[in-house]
């Protein structure tokens, strides 16, 4: 498979780790879009939410969590962040592997 998200996973591309585990990693987007943007990852190759099952509820649960622990790290826990995940090509998913994008440092609207 030619996922550059499986290839940061894999170590095989450098990436700015924020945060890992087992199952999970997050690291800084090459092209932010606000102050803090971080990529969080399930390890194992998932194309989209759409291609989770029930057996997939517990790794969805530790990339939420990874999200709250990156909040504390960064600061952010207080003020405020954004986790979204862009669902299909109409809907801007440029990699077809699950992530969740990690926003924060400035205010948000909902025409960012």
């Amino acid at each position: 498979m030619d996922c550059i998200f499986c290839r940061i996973a894999a170590g095989e591309i450098p990436c700015s780790k924020v945060y890992e585990t087992d199952e999970v990693l997050a690291f800084r987007d090459l092209n932010p879009q606000a102050p803090i943007h971080v990529l969080i990852i399930p390890k194992r190759h998932i194309a989209s939410l759409q291609a989770l099952t029930a057996a997939d509820d517990e790794l969805l649960g530790k990339l939420f969590l990874a999200a709250r622990e990156i909040a504390k790290q960064l600061g952010v826990d207080e003020t405020g962040y954004r986790i979204v995940s862009n669902v299909g090509e109409a809907a801007g998913q440029s990699v077809k592997h699950l992530h969740l994008h990690f926003i924060s440092g400035k205010t948000l609207k909902w025409d960012n």
